[in-house]
């Protein structure tokens, strides 16, 4: 059903002269569908209310909610096209009453509620649709829309993560904070959180990690009224520099059930890491940093390491912002094992003598559709020496990419093995005592692969030349007497 309404939105946007871009498409209809989702939470809020005898207070006015401004309908539940705004009358209704509105709510006491929300995701956004009369026809299907139930928000939620997966080359933001779901499922299967620990993302994109750590914890045990309160409001920490991932990584949350995320729209490499103290801290870090170089000098000053590879700075404040015990799953270029540039190697060196590096997952390229980078995933604990690390190389049977994407079978094995860092075909440990100690290697190197195929001596492959040439000639002699 949510598919063809996508398909059906798409189709309208892309005749708007406003709207140029898939990145546009996303955005457009993001404040669309938050407003449709907003209105149904309140509605079932309000049934709640009732239940327990209490009244419900509305937090959008009478003239702002759904149902009077974008779809007022007749006793019959059809639109009602005498209350119904349309072409001019809606654009201007939207641009000048509605949205400077919304924007309001930032004024709120807390930026730890809803309404703080409404008011930030709304000063970051404006209405791109100039015709009236395309808006109109989205918000007739949005209206449609149903996000009640568990399976109608799962169907939701999942879609919407398609749309932003496949933004893909649509600008220099596209792709750049959309993680492969299984991928993400495995990191969070293998940190595996606990209900009452802190869990942040510092690059928090579409905010896939703390999603499914959401769903993880939910799954994990029958849920107390503490527990859900803890999950709401103590649980789930993010921030986020680029405006359009910050306002799809609070929709995303939001369609998955927190209500209030605490992600923060700011840049977080222009803090500065020896200003983070222990009430800063975190329980865990789950993170697929943006990879790349040209991070400005006055940023750099911010990290003990300087380095122009925005990764590597992540990198840093991750392990700063770790509590001592903490855990962390952290995604970085495959190169990062084995750089030999000073930032590189002592970047190595911090991790392995502040950490314990338990666990490193060598992922095929491809993992990663159009991204053409070849990835690591960290898995490490703050506070001990790294004395091993244990190695998995995902070798698959075919090549990934866009049409073929990784999948949670094809990382089963790593699961399981990863538990009792069992050493097999794919995995092996290294001592870090056998590591060079001046620049910190940690290339992988599979030192199982192919072990089944022994390395022929030059004696006996000539002998098979000789045989095969002989063959080769009594062939062409059979040949030459046949034809004679």
């Amino acid at each position: 059903m949510f598919e063809q309404s996508f398909k059906n939105i798409d189709d309208v946007l892309h005749r708007d002269a406003g709207v140029g871009t898939e990145l546009d498409y996303i955005e457009q209809t993001s404040w669309i569908l938050f407003l449709k989702y907003l209105n149904d939470f309140e509605e079932d809020k309000k049934t709640e209310a009732a239940l327990a005898g209490k009244k419900y207070e509305y937090i959008i006015d009478q003239k702002f909610r759904w149902e009077v401004w974008a779809y007022p309908k007749t006793t019959d539940g059809k639109l009602d096209h005498n209350k119904a705004l349309s072409g001019n009358d809606l654009i201007n209704f939207v641009d000048h009453e509605l949205f400077p509105y919304l924007k309001k709510f930032k004024t709120s006491d807390s930026s730890n509620t809803i309404e703080y929300k409404i008011g930030e995701i709304f000063s970051e956004l404006k209405n791109k649709i100039q015709s009236g009369y395309a808006l109109r026809n989205i918000l007739d299907i949005v209206d449609g829309m149903r996000f009640r139930t568990d399976s109608e928000k799962h169907e939701l939620s999942h879609l919407y993560e398609s749309k932003i997966k496949n933004m893909g080359n649509a600008g220099r933001n596209g792709g750049e904070f959309y993680t492969p779901r299984p991928l993400i499922k495995t990191i969070v299967k293998v940190v595996a959180p606990k209900i009452g620990e802190k869990i942040y993302d510092g690059a928090v994109g579409s905010a896939g990690f703390l999603v499914e750590a959401f769903s993880y914890l939910k799954e994990s045990k029958k849920l107390s009224t503490s527990d859900v309160e803890i999950l709401q409001k103590k649980t789930f920490y993010g921030k986020e520099i680029k405006s359009l991932a910050y306002i799809i990584g609070v929709m995303n949350m939001i369609l998955h059930g927190i209500e209030a995320p605490n992600i923060i729209h700011t840049n977080t490499l222009a803090e500065n890491i020896s200003d983070i103290q222990e009430k800063d801290r975190f329980d865990i870090v789950l993170a697929n940093p943006p990879f790349g170089a040209g991070i400005r000098k006055e940023v750099q000053q911010n990290f003990p390491i300087k380095t122009c590879e925005t990764a590597f700075l992540f990198l840093q404040h991750f392990i700063k912002i770790l509590k001592a015990g903490g855990r962390a799953g952290i995604v970085i270029k495959n190169t990062f094992l084995s750089n030999t540039d000073n930032a590189s190697i002592s970047l190595r060196k911090l991790l392995l003598e502040s950490c314990n590096l338990h666990t490193v997952l060598d992922l095929p390229g491809g993992t990663f559709t159009g991204a053409g980078v070849e990835t690591v995933i960290l898995f490490f604990e703050k506070g001990s020496q790294t004395k091993k690390t244990w190695f998995y190389q995902l070798n698959l049977s075919r090549n990934l990419g866009k049409t073929n994407p990784l999948n949670e079978k094809d990382l089963e094995e790593f699961v399981t093995l990863q538990k009792t860092k069992a050493n097999s075909q794919n995995s092996w440990t290294i001592d870090m005592a056998n590591v060079d100690q001046k620049i910190f290697d940690l290339s992988v190197k599979n030192p199982n692969k192919n072990t089944d195929q022994k390395l022929r001596e030059p004696k006996e492959i000539l002998e098979e030349i000789s045989k095969l040439d002989r063959e080769s000639k009594n062939i062409q002699n059979n040949i030459s007497k046949y034809l004679s």
